[in-house]
């Protein structure tokens, strides 16, 4: 690359960061709830990047929970902790992968590769997933081994029986499991493929339905919105599912950018999916959000966001797919990047705490001020995210950027074990945290 390309390669990124410091807001909690105000779509030359320097954890450092809740390192030292199965025996799965450098196309894809390697991303991928044990209950594993290597970017994990799925970045396999097990071999037998190719959003998640006859895999768009055409988006910003006894690949929903996390909702029994918004048109704009998920419904992507709001970037539109197009049940804020989704069913936190969701919010890199960095709760009744006004959303688990701005760790997947305490993969971090109540009768603090 020629001294001239870099040198407006970096004026290029220093107008970025100058434009972004003349906009934002300072409100942790705009763009939440199911009704969120939506500011006019914002055009400008050069996007918004605010990246915060990794810094990791010190010795004694954790995250901050609400009083009357105790953070203890559930088990450290891993190489990019994303996602989290719990298994029926307690022990517990941690998919270990990471996003690589691409060769960089012109200037814009150069410093895009800077960028996303200052967030703490772009490293070779550990391609592994570990097993945890905590025979002891002290909220610590004694047992941290490897269970599953050389699986290419392994993201989603499901147990059916006595058979372990896991999606890798580009489909999903197979291995055989027994109750007690530490170790399987092997890459695992594929069962089915998922969409590749450029891989703009490559993490895969993956939920088996409760009667365990079928396999639900997350994959996110190649894109923004659509700037490489709608040929590189076919099966992409979609749910698919898998019907295990016929061999059966179906999308069941589209329309949904970066879907990642997947839970059944307790008391409707509805699947639940955190999604991803678009980027580049403000710093408001658009929130991710969570919601419900139709079979067969369409949410926007990318014609359109928060139901029929036109992109109006994207050409040809799809009037028709707009007008049917379903708005999402509620906005987790914009460029928060909210990813691990898990459903409170125990009975060891406080009772307002129980059948609400707790998601982990990985962090902006495109926001000023930044946004996520935490884990959040959001209260449900009657199977339905209450307003803001009725219970307001909580930040639950916070300290992930320090006083100066610099980033400790980024919460991916969140879990809850069999002792009813909840698991955190950090994933700059490179830690798991647990978090359980120090006494039973914790209260809910306010947010």
């Amino acid at each position: 690359m020629s001294h001239r390309l870099v040198r407006s390669g970096l004026a290029l990124a220093l107008t970025a960061a100058l434009v972004a410091c003349a906009t934002g807001a300072s409100d942790p909690w705009i763009g939440f709830g199911p009704n969120p105000d939506l500011p006019a779509p914002q055009k400008s030359l050069l996007p918004t990047v605010k990246v915060a320097e990794v810094k990791g954890w010190a010795a004694g450092e954790a995250p901050t929970a609400p009083p009357g809740f105790v953070v203890t390192r559930f088990a450290e030292g891993f190489d990019h902790p994303r996602w989290l199965l719990v298994l029926p025996n307690g022990d517990v799965l941690v998919a270990e992968s990471s996003s690589e450098a691409k060769p960089p196309k012109g200037v814009r894809g150069f410093f895009q590769n800077l960028i996303m390697k200052r967030a703490g991303a772009q490293e070779k991928s550990p391609d592994r997933v570990m097993l945890l044990r905590d025979a002891d209950g002290d909220g610590r594993a004694e047992l941290k081994t490897v269970f599953a290597s050389n699986i290419r970017r392994p993201f989603g994990m499901a147990l059916v029986g006595n058979t372990l799925y896991v999606a890798r970045d580009d489909s999903v396999v197979r291995f055989p499991y027994t109750p007690g097990q530490t170790a399987v071999q092997g890459p695992g037998e594929k069962v089915f493929d998922l969409p590749a190719g450029r891989n703009h959003h490559w993490t895969k998640s993956l939920i088996a339905s409760p009667d365990g006859a079928k396999l639900y895999a997350t994959v996110g768009s190649n894109s923004n919105v659509a700037e490489h055409g709608m040929g590189e988006e076919v099966g992409r910003a979609a749910i698919h599912e898998f019907d295990i006894a016929l061999g059966k690949l179906r999308l069941f929903a589209t329309g949904l950018r970066n879907p990642n996390g997947l839970a059944w909702e307790p008391t409707t029994g509805a699947l639940w999916t955190t999604v991803n918004e678009r980027d580049e048109i403000g710093n408001d704009l658009v929130p991710d959000y969570m919601t419900s998920v139709r079979d067969g419904g369409f949410y926007g992507w990318p014609y359109s966001y928060w139901g029929g709001r036109v992109d109006e970037r994207v050409k040809p539109q799809r009037p028709d797919l707009v007008a049917r197009a379903i708005p999402p049940d509620y906005g987790l804020g914009p460029h928060t990047a909210s990813l691990g989704l898990a459903f409170y069913t125990a009975e060891a936190f406080p009772a307002p705490y129980r059948g609400g969701a707790f998601i982990g919010q990985h962090g902006s890199w495109n926001r000023r001020p930044l946004n996520g960095y935490r884990v959040v709760f959001v209260p449900f009744r009657g199977g339905r995210p209450l307003s803001p006004a009725d219970g307001p959303p909580q930040a639950f688990l916070t300290g992930f950027v320090d006083d100066d701005g610099k980033v400790r760790g980024r919460p991916v997947g969140v879990a809850v074990d069999g002792r009813g305490g909840l698991l955190v993969a950090d994933d700059t971090g490179e830690i798991v945290w647990r978090v359980a109540p120090a006494r039973p009768t914790a209260p809910l603090s306010p947010s």
